[in-house]
């Protein structure tokens, strides 16, 4: 059995390994071959180049980029073609995969798609394109399931992977413990990105909130995890050193877990928190060019993952100009002064969480089998 599969970022390598290992285990001789990290080629995946070929940041990046990611995926393309592989699976990066899967489609080759585009929020047009690329759409979460349902494209809802990564239950008071917290402090997460373009825009925006949090409870604890030591240094020039801000190495689950609130940049941790069953505040801020792309093609009212998942929606959200001290600050307030509203919005979220936590991998694994074992007869 020949899998072509193609993985573009970190968390889509994590996704494909998973999904790699799992068909293994029920087909040990099966190869793979496409582009992957190194999870995935730690399990013989055949990457004709480093992942970080096609992986694109902003527009910024895609300019400078553009022709290799071009020539990468024709090469690709030249290689399946030849190879014929029983099936293909494109894991997340729709702009790349999907014109490779419209292709490999028409050439009879049966393609999978790996966590569904983004198209119910922005660029809706491009579900004409899915619907003649993709013969199967794997969706994480269970609105957009609906969404291709009714567009006639064959999905799944499978569940997300951090939900099954995530256990129900409130490690808070150990995680204080070890972190020498004690039970009865208040404390704000605050995790303004990974990137360091994200911590350029928000970075200041958050400081500046947390020094007026803390003016108005001088016992209130500020715990910032850093993602790499390029963002703790980063951190630490715009950090006031009169405010005591405490930046962990890492850790973003641990600094989740043990505090009250977290004041975040919308994306993907603004998800862990719901499954974590920590009340939000979201800001975020973007470049002024891929602002007005979204607001030209966007048709969505909510940026947070929570608020999609939620009715009515629970997470106050600050987006762009409107991400600004004097907005957040009484929104993280309310929070913070309100444990019978945190109770509130968690018991929400712990219904998020057992909606999300299904076999994700394994229910991947069977679709991606049954096309491959149509396919081969």
């Amino acid at each position: 059995m020949l899998i072509g599969i193609v993985a573009g970022e970190t968390s889509g390598d994590h996704l494909g390994a998973g999904l790699v290992a799992k068909i293994k285990k029920q087909h040990p001789q099966a190869q793979f071959f496409g582009i992957g990290g190194p999870r995935m080629r730690a399990l013989g995946v055949e990457s004709i180049v480093p992942m970080d070929t096609i992986t694109v940041m902003g527009l910024e990046e895609l300019f400078s980029k553009l022709y290799n990611v071009l020539k990468t995926r024709r090469t690709l393309l030249k290689r399946f073609n030849e190879l014929k592989p029983d099936v293909f699976i494109g894991v997340d990066v729709p702009d790349f995969n999907l014109w490779l899967e419209e292709r490999l489609r028409v050439a009879g080759i049966p393609t999978v798609h790996l966590v569904s585009p983004t198209v119910w929020a922005w660029r809706g047009y491009r579900v004409h394109r899915i619907r003649r690329a993709v013969s199967h759409m794997l969706a994480l979460f269970p609105f957009e399931a609906d969404y291709f349902r009714d567009n006639n494209v064959p999905v799944t809802f499978i569940g997300h992977p951090l939900a099954a990564d995530i256990e129900q239950g409130d490690e808070k008071k150990t995680i204080r413990e070890r972190m020498g917290i004690a039970v009865d402090t208040s404390v704000l997460a605050i995790l303004p990105g990974s990137r360091s373009s994200e911590i350029k825009r928000l970075g200041p925006v958050f400081i500046e909130t947390a020094g007026v949090l803390k003016k108005q409870n001088p016992n209130l604890k500020l715990l910032i995890p850093c993602a790499s030591a390029e963002i703790k240094n980063q951190l630490e020039k715009i950090i006031d050193p009169a405010l005591t801000i405490t930046l962990c190495d890492g850790q973003s689950r641990e600094v989740m877990i043990a505090s009250d609130v977290v004041l975040l940049a919308s994306g993907t941790a603004a998800l862990e928190a719901a499954l974590l069953q920590r009340p939000m505040v979201v800001a975020y801020k973007v470049s002024m060019a891929t602002y007005l792309l979204v607001k030209l093609f966007g048709h969505v009212d909510f940026y947070s993952m929570p608020n999609h998942l939620v009715t009515p929606s629970v997470v106050p959200e600050f987006i762009q100009n409107n991400a600004v001290s004097k907005r957040i600050v009484p929104a993280v307030t309310d929070l913070l002064e309100r444990p019978d509203l945190r109770r509130e919005i968690s018991s929400k979220f712990s219904e998020i969480h057992k909606t999300l936590k299904q076999p994700t991998i394994a229910m991947a694994a069977e679709i991606v089998l049954k096309l491959a074992h149509k396919r081969g007869g």
